[in-house]
């Protein structure tokens, strides 16, 4: 007996070999050829457990990995791009939020929570998309009530020559009012889709279901204690709606949405969302390298914030484990969700944090510092390359924006340089660059004169060389 990821989870991701996965991800990161190879490996993984009896299935967890590196080299966006090539639910926390416990921060179970909320969220989308058709039909019934009254008096006072109503003559049948009211229902239909209607206003009675949650605060753990008062009390306040009026495409759009909750059904939304969470979610723990002790012990000579930083190891150690966490959506088993953790551990190393910790993350990858050659790739390569955004950006103004081959080698020198001699950021450098660099053309792009712009090495030179000779100016500006 095989078990499979729920529904759409299991995507086309499942035919993926780890060399596929690893070539989908070059197409959106640069370089860090050991991380990809890692979560490629553990992506392939939970695919062959789905293909596993049942009983051997169960006893397979996921070889949770830990990534060590510089920030700016890509540990969250490989992370990122995994799961949305998986289709799993996927979240991003920060380790050292975890040390205010118990004063302004949330206890570590939150993590798990917030992804079922993103799981019914998806689930719902889904389900959604499923029904829209006829979300839209009904939306549309529902409008056309709004436009056309079924009053025959109304229908009597309104003019003939209105493109809204028919005049039903007084002498007609009870057939022929109906089959004439039908026609002109058929032929308000067709002016409302080819957009003839869209300047017209309804008045339309609105939900008012956006009521806010309330937390009562009270100890130390947050979550356990969270009441929603929508919840507890929504007998009380009831589903109370308001008039507005909307313009129809406005008005269509709001009685899609509701027909799309009418036709979802949420109890099984949620069974589902909850075990996506359970066998396919990612949760990427960055920064964990803020919670090790810097030399492995408790306190570390540093007093109260580092025994703070173990507490928290401890209290992530049963999630990362396996567990069962409590939530408004079911219980939770934190069994077979992946995590990755990630680090620069600039000051403290990973055998700094708990032993125990340590063991659950038993795949480690370091990744490299980023290169002027990987600059060069990291701006034109990918999809989603920072040259072709701003290309893209200013052709909406109707500027040309061309950029030569020098002129992407030497924006790579300046990043290279001034990461070199100020705090290294890695490819974020390459944003704050970027900007310096066409700061004029996007503030004068509605009005340039030509509207075709080349940018080569003698204007990449103008503009930054200054900036990037002074180091005091480039640690202000880039």
């Amino acid at each position: 007996m095989a078990i499979f990821l729920p529904e759409r989870s299991a995507s086309a991701a499942t035919s993926l070999t780890p060399r596929e996965i690893v070539a989908e991800l070059d197409k959106h990161v640069i370089g860090q050829a050991k991380a990809k190879r890692a979560v490629a490996i553990a992506l392939r993984n939970r695919i062959r457990r789905q293909r596993l009896p049942a009983e051997i299935a169960e006893e397979v967890t996921p070889k949770n990995i830990l990534m060590i590196g510089p920030t700016g080299v890509g540990k969250t966006e490989i992370a990122r791009r995994l799961a949305k090539l998986a289709q799993s639910p996927f979240i991003k926390v920060e380790a050292s939020k975890f040390t205010e416990v118990g004063y302004v921060g949330r206890d570590v179970e939150s993590m798990v929570r917030d992804l079922v909320e993103l799981s019914v969220d998806m689930v719902r989308a889904e389900r959604s998309e499923d029904v829209k058709d006829k979300a839209r039909e009904a939306a549309e019934e529902r409008l056309l009530d709004l436009l056309l009254p079924p009053t025959r008096a109304a229908a009597a006072n309104e003019s003939f020559d209105s493109p809204n109503v028919v005049r039903i003559p007084t002498g007609s049948t009870e057939q022929s009012t109906r089959e004439q009211a039908n026609r002109t229902r058929e032929r308000m239909r067709d002016q409302l889709r080819a957009g003839r209607l869209d300047d017209r206003v309804v008045e339309l009675d609105v939900q008012n279901v956006a009521m806010p949650s309330f937390e009562i605060i009270a100890g130390t753990s947050v979550e356990e204690i969270g009441v929603n008062l929508k919840d507890m009390m929504g007998n009380m306040f009831g589903n109370r709606s308001k008039t507005r009026r909307l313009k129809v495409p406005d008005a269509l759009q709001q009685l899609i949405a509701e027909e799309s909750s009418k036709l979802v059904d949420m109890e099984s939304v949620q069974r589902t969302a909850v075990q996506r969470v359970e066998q396919a979610g990612i949760i990427f723990i960055d920064e964990i390298d803020k919670i090790a002790s810097r030399d492995g012990l408790a306190g570390g000579g540093h007093g109260g914030p580092d025994v703070s930083r173990e507490g928290v190891q401890r209290d992530i150690l049963p999630i990362v484990e396996g567990t069962t966490v409590n939530t408004k959506h079911g219980m939770v088993k934190t069994d077979h969700i992946l995590f990755i953790a990630a680090g620069a551990f600039h000051v403290s190393k990973p055998s700094d944090l708990i032993p125990e910790l340590q063991g659950r993350f038993p795949i480690r990858v370091e990744l490299e510092p980023l290169t002027r050659e990987d600059f060069v790739r990291i701006l034109t390569e990918p999809r989603n390359a920072l040259v072709k955004q701003y290309v893209a950006l200013l052709g909406v103004d109707g500027v040309e924006l061309t950029f030569t081959p020098k002129a992407v080698e030497r924006i790579a020198d300046f990043a290279a340089r001034v990461n070199d001699a100020t705090e290294n950021i890695g490819a974020r450098r390459l944003h704050t660059v970027m900007e310096r660099l066409l700061d004029q053309i996007s503030f004068e792009g509605p009005d340039l004169k030509p509207n075709v712009v080349t940018i080569d090495e003698g204007y990449v030179d103008r503009m930054l060389a200054d900036i990037a000779k002074n180091e005091d100016l480039s640690r202000y500006i880039l």
